[in-house]
């Protein structure tokens, strides 16, 4: 069994579970997936998964969706819910965009807030300028080693 709990946005190559499970699956054997879209971030990249799983005699069990049911061949229901999933993905970028502008319109900016404040940009900077290693930084100033690195690179374009 092979479960993954990372976003299906994902191209498949930087999936590493899934990647694991298609080279773990022989002929005759299902690959069971919650939904058809989490076999691939758009319509081009699921059917290039459905295609190589049968032509390797690989049959595909779908949970949930109008694609739900086993599956040993492509059909129109499998590319219509492929078509459907990257419209509906295509549909919640484009509505979560236009949210965030309308939010900054009125002056509110959604996100994050920043990890790194004006102390810590100071002690970051002055530790790196005394020689110290971005692994040092990070733990003396508690800090992941990507913030250390993005703060370090923002102070050189200023």
């Amino acid at each position: 069994m092979f479960e993954e709990k990372i976003s299906g946005k994902l191209a498949t190559d930087d999936r590493p579970v899934l990647l694991e499970a298609l080279s773990y699956i022989r002929a005759g054997d299902m690959l069971t997936v919650q939904e058809v879209d989490r076999l691939g971030r758009n319509l081009l990249e699921g059917l290039i998964v459905l295609n190589d799983l049968f032509q390797r005699g690989i049959a595909v069990k779908v949970l949930e969706g109008i694609a739900a049911g086993e599956h040993t061949e492509r059909s129109l229901i499998l590319d219509l819910a492929l078509a459907l999933s990257e419209d509906r993905r295509r549909d919640i970028v484009r509505k979560t965009k236009n949210g965030l502008e309308a939010a900054r319109r009125r002056g509110r900016v959604g996100g994050r807030p920043p990890v790194v404040d004006d102390d810590k940009r100071a002690a970051i900077l002055a530790r790196r300028q005394r020689g110290e290693s971005i692994r040092t930084i990070a733990a003396g100033v508690n800090v992941s080693i990507g913030v250390v690195h993005k703060t370090l690179a923002g102070a050189k374009e200023s």
